[in-house]
């Protein structure tokens, strides 16, 4: 029996009345903050000029407006703005962000077909299983060998997730599954780009696209990972991948419980992270200003730096990708915030005079554990000579164990959501969702971000 088979089954056999409360409180986290990121990457150009080049009209709406389209290019567009701001959630084990690629094709799907929030919820919790254990089999290689895992493995998590809220069965499971291996794609030289959120939104249409497929019949090979040019073997080469690790791995336990949903406290790429904290830190206790700081010497992960090391950077994309700007930014304004990666920011004089003194190094093993890859450690030189430093194993809500507060992620929801709604849409949107277990249609969610007055599903916009 195949792979894609044995997985289907798993994905088949997942309700909701066997989730943990855990499971439960954690989905609607990775739903809130999936959400409210994507709402303020609604008008970055990575994810307008997308909207621009399609013109369906259609049930699913896109975040951000009161457009509506068909659902997979609600789903290409929504998963773009998704992760436009490198602001959305991160795990471990998938090595990558695990909710963007699959709540954007939920979300779309959703919109056209309906679905109650538990049954959202199940399917947004079978996706995110199933990302994270194939990744358990293939990462981290892919990541190092230059694919994208977030969309190279994440295309499975929305397949998946979208085949279980069509209630398919397990066989048409496995084909959506089988489908969405041809259809895995993503390069790490395209990060610091449009292309890098491009590749979430391909992703999550992709994932949706294979499951709609399935349920109409599609064919697909029953041996599409385990063949001797399927995706175990092309994604990652033989002795590069263990496969055995996968099925015996589901829900033992479920990886949004453990090690759970990464939420970031900062818009850019995840790797700069441990070294943002280290520098705030520093900041708080010794009260630092830029004009006293002489030299900054940061350590982090070498698979971290490999993609971070960015001493000049030339966009806001690339901005993200710099942990010299991240960290000369932590230092002149005392935060790292949205509007730090907008417009002309990158190039602030201010801050690109502290970039010239941030050297940025892979960490050693007398500095962190060979299995840490999410520490840092942040040297500063002051100006007269004396040195202060402070090392960070892991960001903070790097994991379950260790999570934010609901206050501070009410706060960045808040943040992003207003970006793009009022005030009073922003309540509604994060009241339905912290009661989506509750609800009969999670279209209430989408509804809500919708002003009064204007359709709330129809072919096209119009005024009622």
């Amino acid at each position: 029996m195949g792979f894609a088979l044995e997985l289907a089954k798993r994905i088949d056999a997942l309700h909701y009345e066997d989730l943990p409360p855990e499971a439960v409180r954690w989905a609607k986290v990775g739903i809130l903050d999936t959400v409210g990121v994507t709402l303020a990457g609604s008008g970055d150009p990575a994810a307008t000029i997308v909207a621009d080049v399609l013109s369906a009209n259609g049930a699913s709406l896109l975040l951000g407006s009161t457009k509506r389209t068909s659902a997979l290019d609600a789903a290409l567009v929504n998963g773009t703005a998704s992760h436009a701001l490198d602001f959305d959630d991160c795990n471990n084990t998938l090595g990558g962000h695990p909710s963007a690629p699959i709540l954007p094709a939920l979300f779309a799907l959703a919109d056209e077909i309906g679905a109650s929030g538990r049954d959202f919820i199940t399917a947004y919790v079978a996706g995110f299983e199933t990302e994270c254990k194939i990744s358990m089999g293939v990462n981290f290689y892919q990541y190092t060998r230059g694919w994208h895992p977030s969309t190279t493995i994440g295309v499975f998590g929305a397949a998946a997730a979208c085949a279980k809220l069509m209630k398919l069965d397990a066989e048409r499971t496995a084909v959506a599954l089988a489908i969405a291996a041809s259809l895995a794609s993503g390069i790490k030289s395209n990060f610091g780009t449009y292309v890098k959120p491009l590749h979430v939104g391909h992703c999550a249409r992709n994932g949706l696209f294979a499951a709609l497929l399935a349920r109409s019949g599609y064919t697909a090979s029953p041996v599409a990972f385990e063949h001797k040019q399927g995706y175990f073997e092309v994604y990652n080469g033989a002795g590069n991948y263990d496969a055995e690790k996968i099925l015996p791995a589901w829900a033992n336990p479920l990886d949004i419980v453990e090690p759970g949903i990464a939420i970031k406290q900062y818009p850019c790429c995840g790797s700069t992270h441990p070294a943002i904290d280290a520098m705030l830190e520093l900041v708080r206790k010794h009260d630092l200003k830029a004009d006293a700081v002489e030299r900054i010497q940061s350590w982090t992960h070498a698979r971290r730096l490999e993609h971070t090391n960015r001493p000049d950077p030339q966009s806001t994309k690339d901005a993200k990708f710099s942990v010299q700007y991240c960290l000369a930014r932590a230092l002149v304004d005392r935060k790292v915030a949205i509007e730090h990666f907008e417009g002309e920011a990158y190039r602030d004089p201010q801050v690109r005079a502290v970039m010239g003194r941030v050297h940025a190094a892979p960490y050693t093993t007398e500095q962190f554990p060979a299995e840490n890859h999410f520490g840092a450690e942040i040297r500063v030189t002051l100006r007269g000579g004396t040195v202060i430093s402070q090392k960070v194993d892991q960001p903070e809500g790097r994991t379950s164990a260790n999570p934010l507060p609901q206050a501070r992620l009410k706060d960045k929801f808040e943040n992003c959501a207003n970006r793009a709604l009022p005030v009073a849409r922003t309540s509604a949107v994060y009241a339905a969702i912290m009661d989506l277990e509750k609800l009969a249609d999670v279209r209430a969610v989408n509804d809500a971000m919708v002003p009064e007055g204007v359709m709330k599903r129809a072919g096209s916009v119009a005024k009622v």
